[in-house]
């Protein structure tokens, strides 16, 4: 059995265990990730460290060692787009294809109160995973960069 722990608005980390799930989202993210201060910034939306729309972060353990994380975000805009984001989900490098991603997919699918969507790159082998579980592939994403 998977052991997951909930935070969010009402239920927070305290600092040493919010630090360790931005370090490993940080870590096992790996050629998918962002810099560890938007990892941050993502956390302080789900937990509403500053006016948002919230959200929250699903851990799960292997023993006490952090297995999996998924940080989901409210937007706010029920009826035409989700109401949930999920943001970033990684597992432990070294205990991937145990089951993990998939059962800390189910739970947010659980756990969310309305639909979810999440962006995930062509080449990422988590897409088959997401597809499993039910995400369907609606659109294409395009994205506009201001210049700094």
């Amino acid at each position: 059995m998977i052991e997951t722990k909930m935070f969010h608005e009402n239920a927070k980390p305290d600092q040493e265990t919010k630090d360790k799930i931005i370090d490993f989202l940080y870590k096992h993210l790996e050629q998918f990730g962002d810099p560890r201060e938007d990892i941050a910034k993502c956390a302080d939306y789900a937990l509403k460290e500053y006016p948002s729309f919230g959200g929250f972060i699903l851990v799960s353990y292997a023993g006490d060692d952090i297995s999996g994380v998924v940080i989901v975000n409210g937007t706010g805009m029920k009826g035409y787009i989700p109401e949930n984001i999920l943001v970033y989900i990684a597992t432990h490098n070294e205990m991937r294809g145990q089951g993990i991603g998939k059962h800390l997919m189910k739970e947010t699918i659980e756990k969310a109160e309305g639909d979810i969507a999440l962006h995930v790159e062509p080449d990422n082998p988590a897409r088959f995973l997401y597809e499993k579980v039910g995400f369907t592939s609606k659109y294409k994403e395009m994205r506009f960069k201001q210049e700094a």
